[in-house]
């Protein structure tokens, strides 16, 4: 018996319908699922690695032995997404005022590309400090001020402008920037889409632990490795050629041999009135590159609709079934990120199954969308919303799965980017109805709302509902489901120590997925479309989508 077959029987099909929790999402199967997925035979299931074939082929089956479709519209459960794999050599020299400064990669920075070329190199390149390098008409904001950086080396603050209150400056003005939460001109991949607007020949990120929400090491595991891009006939010429990230220590010592205080410098760049500060040194990056074309795999499994018309609209569940992959002997498994996900996606996959072999098929279609190179930006996610296998305007809504509550019930459910769709107004009924309570992210500065598959969804229209694990643990003292997670981010997060713990408590992960399953099935079995609220900046983005639909503007009040 293969290998595969042997993994297959290892996760036995639940037969029994739908009731309560335990019936709805069961535990020993989201967590069966996760040891194979995040075990050493799937050597951390890396995008184009004899490991993303194993989880492929694993998940394939599992569809097909509960009797689901195959998601393409030819009835493949395969959607192709063509990749470039960049392995990169950085190396770095100052020059100028600079010019004793001696950095080592990786450990005092990390430079990569998304640009699919064998060698790129910037020759003494200006560095100029842009503060938070965020240009926002909309909040009178504009941090480059005319100032013609082409063919600079920008320096950039993590997060976007911390504006104190001016009536009460131990707060955040709620008024630019959402205040504590982060806007998108605070993620990381914006500074490098303005740095590439703006012209630049390189952009280097300061990284401070609190703001970026993890420690240095993060970037570095995330970065200093094989690298992927989504394959296009230009190799992405457009983008900003180098991509950088510096320690906070070394970016002090930066500015100081430049005769600039970084403090005082980040205590000027958040007023309005801040100008970029050239620091009369440069920068010359070389990066050597080893390219490999790499054919990547998001796996598709669907349930058709019973409605004639409904079956045309679509409810996706999303999750990433790719991790870090392998590194020398060391494999990152990625049994919280995001195996766990995965196994999230088969339980729901198999309840709605489940459900229509009783009788209570969804009136319309739902489409369970595995994806590729998460950990690459987003990749498996940004190739369908550009390439769907159904229309977008017809796509309902996204549920995405990133993680799973692993230490047991809560009060209460976590939204993760509230204040955006109605898809919260959802969630708060089906919370309600567990008996539950809908709260916000205790940290939304961390920006989580832009760091997961379903933000590619957003950025083209559709709803969609990302949320978090609750932290209000029954039977545990307070604060005990923030220190938990407090201790994942410090601990596991991107490392190889992220596997299955002998203290995990999947209850509440399980009423965490039903919590998801209702909120879809209610979708799915109704004919109501959800809607991003009037101040979301996506609003304009799904009236343009349903326009172009022969649909009118959705709406939704808060």
């Amino acid at each position: 018996m293969s290998r595969r077959n042997c993994l297959l029987l290892s996760i036995p099909l639940a037969l029994a319908l739908p009731g309560h929790a335990e019936e709805v999402i069961r535990q020993d199967q989201l967590l069966a699922h996760t040891q194979v997925l995040s075990s050493d035979a799937f050597e951390g299931r890396g995008p184009g690695s004899a490991g993303e074939a194993k989880t492929v082929d694993y998940l394939v089956q599992q569809f097909k032995a509960m009797g689901l479709k195959g998601g393409a519209p030819d009835g493949s459960y395969t959607q192709p997404v063509p990749l470039v794999g960049l392995s990169t050599q950085p190396s770095l020299r100052f020059g100028g005022c600079a010019g004793k400064l001696k950095l080592d990669a990786p450990f005092d920075y990390v430079a990569f590309t998304t640009q699919a070329k064998e060698k790129i190199s910037t020759k003494n390149s200006e560095l100029v400090f842009v503060g938070y390098g965020v240009v926002a008409p909309e909040y009178g904001w504009d941090d480059y001020k005319g100032v013609d950086v082409r063919g600079k080396t920008l320096v950039m603050l993590i997060n976007d402008p911390q504006v104190p209150d001016p009536q009460d400056p131990s707060k955040l003005d709620d008024s630019k920037f959402k205040g504590r939460a982060m806007s998108y001109y605070g993620r990381w991949t914006y500074k490098y889409e303005i740095a590439a607007q703006k012209g630049a020949a390189a952009a280097i990120i300061v990284h401070e632990t609190i703001p970026a929400a993890y420690p240095y090491i993060v970037v570095v595991n995330s970065n200093a490795r094989e690298n992927f891009t989504i394959r296009t006939p230009d190799g992405h010429a457009g983008e900003v050629p180098v991509r950088s990230w510096i320690r906070q220590d070394r970016a002090e010592q930066l500015f100081k041999s430049c005769g600039q205080d970084f403090a005082q410098l980040k205590a000027a760049a958040i007023r309005p009135d801040f100008k970029p500060v050239k620091l009369a040194g440069s920068a010359s990056f070389t990066l050597k590159q080893t390219l490999r074309e790499v054919q990547s795999t998001n796996v598709v499994a669907k349930l058709e609709g019973s409605d004639p018309v409904g079956k045309n609209e679509w409810l996706m569940y999303s999750a990433h079934w790719d991790h870090l992959g392998k590194r020398g002997s060391e494999i990152y498994h990625g049994a919280a990120d995001n195996a766990i996900g995965t196994a999230a996606l088969l339980e729901l996959a198999r309840a709605y199954q489940d459900a229509a072999r009783a009788g209570q098929q969804p009136r319309r279609s739902v489409l369970f969308l595995a994806t590729t190179a998460e950990e690459s930006g987003l990749l498996g996610a940004a190739y369908y919303a550009a390439k769907p296998l159904y229309p977008l305007g017809k796509t309902v809504a996204n549920i995405n799965i990133d993680g799973v509550n692993t230490t047991g019930r809560t009060r209460d459910f976590v939204i993760v980017g509230a204040g955006q769709s109605s898809m919260e107004a959802l969630a708060r009924d089906a919370a309600n109805a567990q008996g539950r309570v809908i709260v916000m992210e205790s940290k939304p500065e961390n920006g989580g709302y832009f760091r997961a598959d379903h933000f590619e969804f957003v950025k083209v229209g559709i709803p969609a509902l990302y949320a978090g694990g609750g932290t209000d643990v029954i039977g545990k003292p307070a604060g005990y489901g923030v220190k938990k997670l407090e201790e994942y981010i410090a601990n596991d997060y991107h490392k190889p120590s992220d596997v299955v713990k002998p203290d995990w408590d999947l209850s509440g992960g399980a009423q965490d997925i039903e919590l998801l399953y209702n909120v879809g099935r209610r979708l799915a079995d109704g004919k109501e479309y959800p809607a991003f609220y009037a101040g979301s900046e996506f609003k304009a983005r799904q009236d343009a989508l349903r326009a172009a639909n022969g649909m009118g503007p959705a709406s939704a009040a808060p």
